[in-house]
C-alpha cells in the first residue's frame, strides 16, 4: 500500500502551483466544486498532469486511483477513453470548425430524439450552466412571462442567483449557504422562487397568486435519490394547468442510471430536459431537448455563440453515447456504485463507526453521524490520500472502474477506518477543515 507523507504532499508541485493561481485567478479555480480546500486544504494534490481510466497522475508523477468525483461526474467512461478520444481526433484532423456547419450537430439531434421519443428539437452549448440559461430563455419566450420556480441546483446565471436578492437564504437549501448576489441586477428580484424537492404543497403555496406569471417550472428529477414517480406526475400536471413550461434539470442526473436521461426511468416526460456533463465524456458539450411546441420558441429570441457550433463537442458525445448503449455502461456503474457503498456500510460496522450512506448508486454518498463529521471527512480525505486514492464523501463510478478498483479501495477503507475510530481525532488532522461552502479566498 503506497504511502505519501503530509509533508511532502504540502510541498507538492501542485500546492505550490495553486498558491500561485490564488494570485492570478480570483477563487482560484474555475469550478468551485475542485478547490482543494473542499477536500483537504494545503494537501490535496490540486493539478493533474495525466488522467487515464481511472488514476490521476498529479505534478510529481504521484498516481492515485479516483474514488471521488471523476471529473465532476462528467467521465463517465472513464479519463482519456480510447474510443472518444479518437472520435475526436478524427473530428480535429478533418477540421474542428469553419465557416460551414458540422453535419455532427445533425447525428447527435437524431441519436437524442431516438432515446428521448417525446422530444421533437434539439439546440446545443457548450457547459450545463448556459444549457440551463438557455431553457429558460426558451420558456421565457414561449410563454412571455419572467417568473420561474425552481428546485435544486441550475447553475451560476443571473435567473438563478437573483432568487437571492430579497432573501439571502433562499438557495441554502437548493445550493449553498451564504452566497451572496452580487452582479445580478436588481430588477431580477421575486423572478425566481425556489420550493423543495417533492413538496407539491409548497410549489402551489409559492405559486398561489401569480400562477399566470410563472413561465417555468425547473427542476432535477432525481440528484442524490430515486425521485417519487407520483411527484413528477402531479408537477408535470401543475405545470400544464397553470401554462407553465416543465423542465427537468438532468446535467447531474442524466446517463447515471440509464442510456439518457433519469426521467425515462419514470415514465414521465418534461416539456424540456438539459443535459451536460457525462453526453461527452468531459468534452465541453451541453443539449437542450424539448417539444417542437415549445422549442420553436428559440426562433422568437435570440440564443446563438460561435463556439456552440464546433465540431468537436458532438463528435465526442455521439461516441460517448454510443459505447454507452453498446456496453451496457449502466448496470457496470451501478454495479460498481453498489459495491462502493457496501464497502462504507461493512467497514463502519466493523470499526462501530455511525454514518450515513445516500444517493443513487450512481451518485453514492456518505456522511459521518457526528458533529464533527466536516473533520471527520477531511481526515477520511487526508488517509485516502496516503494510500493513493483520490477520496471523497461522494463517489461517481465510471466505466473504467473495476472490481480490483473496488477491492484495493476496501482495503484502504478498512485502514483509514480503524484509524479513526481509534485514534484522537485532532492528532489525525493535519491540515484545516474542508470548506462546505462558498469562502473567499485571500491573496497569499
Amino acid at each position: 500500500m503506497k504511502n505519501f507523507g503530509i509533508d511532502k504532499m504540502k510541498k507538492s508541485a501542485g500546492q505550490l502551483l495553486y498558491q500561485r493561481a490564488k494570485r492570478l485567478i480570483p477563487g482560484g479555480t474555475q469550478l468551485l466544486s475542485k478547490r482543494p480546500e473542499m477536500f483537504a486544504p494545503n494537501v490535496w494534490p490540486a493539478y493533474y498532469s495525466k488522467a487515464k481510466g481511472c488514476k490521476v497522475w498529479d505534478l510529481d508523477h504521484n498516481e492515485y486511483i479516483d474514488m471521488s468525483i471523476m471529473g465532476i461526474g462528467a467521465n463517465i467512461l472513464g479519463y482519456a477513453d480510447d474510443d472518444v478520444d479518437n472520435a475526436v481526433m478524427e473530428a480535429i484532423k478533418n477540421g474542428s470548425s469553419s465557416s460551414l456547419n458540422c453535419q455532427e450537430e445533425v447525428e447527435l439531434a437524431d441519436l437524442l430524439i431516438e432515446l428521448h421519443p417525446w422530444a421533437e428539437m434539439v439546440r446545443y452549448t457548450r457547459s450545463g450552466g448556459e444549457a440551463c440559461a438557455v431553457a429558460i430563455r426558451i420558456a421565457r419566450a414561449h410563454t412571455k412571462r419572467d417568473k420561474v420556480l425552481f428546485s435544486g441546483y441550475h447553475g451560476w446565471s443571473d435567473w438563478y442567483l437573483a432568487s437571492n436578492l430579497g432573501d439571502t437564504d433562499a438557495l441554502d437549501g437548493q445550493l449553498m449557504p451564504g452566497l451572496d448576489p452580487n452582479g445580478v441586477p436588481r430588477g431580477l428580484k421575486d423572478t425566481a422562487i425556489p420550493f423543495h424537492f417533492n413538496d407539491i404543497d409548497e410549489l402551489k403555496f409559492k405559486a398561489d397568486g401569480i400562477e399566470k406569471e410563472i413561465a417555468a417550472i425547473i427542476v432535477e428529477p432525481a440528484r442524490g435519490e430515486d425521485a417519487p414517480k407520483d411527484y413528477l406526475v402531479l408537477l408535470k400536471t401543475f405545470a400544464k394547468n397553470i401554462g407553465a413550461v416543465l423542465i427537468f434539470d438532468e446535467i447531474t442526473s442524466g446517463f447515471r442510471m440509464c442510456a439518457g436521461g433519469i426521467h425515462l426511468n419514470y415514465g414521465v416526460n418534461p416539456d424540456i430536459a438539459v443535459f451536460a456533463k457525462s453526453i461527452a465524456n468531459g468534452y465541453a458539450m451541453a443539449s437542450i431537448i424539448g417539444t417542437e411546441k415549445v422549442m420553436s420558441s428559440a426562433q422568437s429570441t435570440f440564443i446563438s455563440s460561435t463556439n456552440w457550433t464546433e465540431r468537436i463537442g458532438p463528435a465526442a458525445a455521439i461516441a460517448t453515447i454510443k459505447k454507452y448503449i453498446h456496453e451496457n455502461v449502466a448496470e457496470h456503474i451501478i454495479n460498481i456504485g453498489d459495491a462502493v457503498k457496501k464497502v462504507w456500510l461493512t467497514n463502519s460496522e466493523k470499526h462501530k463507526i455511525n454514518i450515513n450512506v445516500s444517493g443513487l448508486p450512481t451518485l453514492a454518498a456518505f456522511s459521518f453521524l457526528a458533529e464533527n463529521n466536516q473533520t471527520m471527512m477531511t481526515v477520511f480525505t487526508i488517509e485516502m490520500l496516503k494510500r493513493g486514492f483520490l477520496g471523497f464523501r461522494q463517489f461517481k463510478p465510471s466505466y473504467a472502474h473495476s472490481t480490483d478498483d473496488v477491492s484495493k479501495y476496501q482495503n484502504a477503507v478498512d485502514e483509514v477506518f480503524f484509524n479513526i475510530a481509534t485514534k484522537p481525532i485532532d492528532e489525525l488532522l493535519v491540515t484545516p477543515v474542508a470548506h462546505t461552502g462558498l469562502h473567499r479566498l485571500t491573496k497569499e
